[in-house]
């Protein structure tokens, strides 16, 4: 359930129970022809359909991340590692101060690692407390499933094409997209590697059907439940 639809007794009343949470992190950066808020739509979305019918409340996605190779792209917004790493680390003892001693972090943008350091620190400095990190995409689940349904999967690709990452009107290239040199495209500055990549895609496809979409986010969603209903360590 959204925090955002509960108030603060609702959520003291919850504390009496369960101390379980769900902090989704996102980003706010180019997706090709997709929206530039793709990883905070699927991270919090994720988030809240895996929580639901477990009770558990989720924060609202923190949409903003580390993207400053994507600068270049007009809308694309980055947080230096500092500012965002204290960022993180202000959230979950805010968590912590509360009660919320299980935190399941759902990040939806592989620039934002260095959250799983501060959650690793936060968790040293709250002796009881539990994180876990879940990059949601590249579950194993999950992961396993995208190759299954098509091997060619990268930044801005089909695999990022879900029905609620689409803009109305919007046409996309019916002809897959050659991969790019990852290897290359890490030594480049913004403006490079906009000229290199064109339209942000990073290769393959640019849309699969939404029987294959839907197949991958049943999956995801379950994937991301298991999480949160088990395995969390004693206190």
């Amino acid at each position: 359930m959204r925090i955002s639809n509960m108030n603060w007794m609702q959520v003291d009343a919850y504390l009496q129970h369960d101390d379980r949470a769900v902090l989704p992190l996102g980003s706010t950066e180019q997706h090709g022809f997709l929206s530039l808020s793709v990883d905070s739509i699927l991270s919090e979305r994720v988030a809240i359909e895996a929580a639901e019918p477990l009770g558990i409340p989720v924060f609202p996605v923190q949409a903003y991340g580390i993207t400053p190779y994507f600068r270049a792209f007009p809308g694309s917004m980055s947080l230096r590692v500092a500012t965002y790493v204290a960022l993180i680390r202000d959230l979950l003892d805010g968590l912590a101060y509360w009660g919320f001693k299980r935190i399941l972090i759902v990040n939806g943008h592989g620039g934002n690692q260095p959250a799983q350091s501060v959650a690793g620190e936060w968790m040293a400095d709250h002796p009881g407390c539990r994180a876990k990190f879940d990059n949601w995409w590249n579950a194993p689940k999950v992961w396993a499933k995208v190759q299954e349904v098509d091997p060619v999967a990268s930044h801005a690709s089909w695999m990022e094409n879900f029905p609620w990452t689409r803009l109305a009107g919007v046409a996309l290239p019916e002809k897959p997209k050659a991969m790019a040199d990852l290897a290359h495209l890490r030594t480049l500055g913004p403006a490079e590697l906009r000229g290199y990549l064109g339209d942000g895609n990073y290769g393959g496809r640019y849309e699969r059907s939404d029987d294959d979409m839907l197949a991958i986010w049943q999956v995801a969603v379950a994937e991301t439940r298991e999480l949160l209903a088990e395995g969390w360590p004693k206190p």
